[in-house]
């Protein structure tokens, strides 16, 4: 598949996925969420990890208004359930490693893409704004969910109701993402988190992401099993066998991803 609305570069098993509409800081139109969907599930298969990112100075300004020739046109559950939610399974459900490297502002359902990756790293001058109130609407694109879970009940109703910024150090020290990085340093810095997780334990990485994401579902002796189940699985691969030997051997263990 060509793609017009997004990048996809994959090099050394990590794909680095960028939309690419900086005209328009990066809005999600119908045709940008089909590639999305489509991009993910490839890099999925060819990869070991996954960088989400925008092009120019912002992340992703969320539902492109200008997609339908007037807002009455646009079916808005239609879209949420054809386009959104394959979208956002493809990201959540990724069987790799995702990073949402958040370059610049991250809006509405662009703050809620980038939510749904297994890790968050925001360039200091970046923030998230869910700004769907403003417009009589309420968090889609899970951000009812990833909210609630990642920084709490009161700063989730907070921020949707007020619909005010949260800058990407506020969304650090509240939970919601994993760190914000000094712009400075942010390119470099996220390559190399992505980079890690590339060339390690994939497998086991994948363990990690099936084991936290369920979490929420089971009870503590449901949850015991699953780590049994899972960590006898990641035994028996040659990852482990290589980690075990490179443990003894005092050097860094050269993962196949296997």
């Amino acid at each position: 598949m060509e793609y017009e609305a997004i990048l996809l570069d994959i090099t050394d098993g990590l794909a680095v996925l960028t939309l690419n509409r900086p005209d328009k800081m990066n809005a999600l139109t119908t045709q940008m969420r089909a590639e999305i969907t489509h991009a993910m599930k490839h890099a999925a298969r060819h990869a070991r990890a996954i960088v989400l990112t925008g092009a120019g100075p912002a992340f992703c300004s969320g539902q492109d208004l200008g997609d339908a020739s007037s807002t009455g046109k646009i079916d808005l559950e239609r879209a949420l359930r054809d386009e959104y939610e394959p979208m956002l399974e493809a990201v959540y459900d990724c069987p790799v490693p995702t990073i949402a490297a958040v370059n610049g502002p991250a809006a509405g359902a662009g703050a809620n893409l980038a939510l749904c990756a297994d890790v968050v790293i925001a360039t200091e001058s970046a923030y998230f704004l869910q700004a769907f109130a403003r417009i009589g609407l309420l968090p889609d694109a899970g951000g009812t969910w990833f909210m609630p879970r990642q920084m709490g009940f009161a700063k989730a109703m907070g921020a949707a109701l007020f619909a005010e910024k949260i800058s990407a150090r506020q969304a650090d020290d509240w939970g919601l993402i994993w760190e914000a990085v000094a712009d400075a340093d942010f390119a470099t810095h996220w390559r190399k988190r992505a980079e890690y997780l590339a060339n390690g334990p994939t497998a086991g990485f994948g363990a990690i992401k099936q084991a936290i994401r369920g979490t929420y579902d089971k009870t503590l002796p449901q949850q015991l099993a699953t780590e049994a189940h899972l960590q006898g699985d990641c035994g028996r691969t040659r990852d482990f066998a290589e980690g075990v030997v490179a443990f003894l051997e005092k050097r860094p263990a050269k993962f196949e991803g296997r």
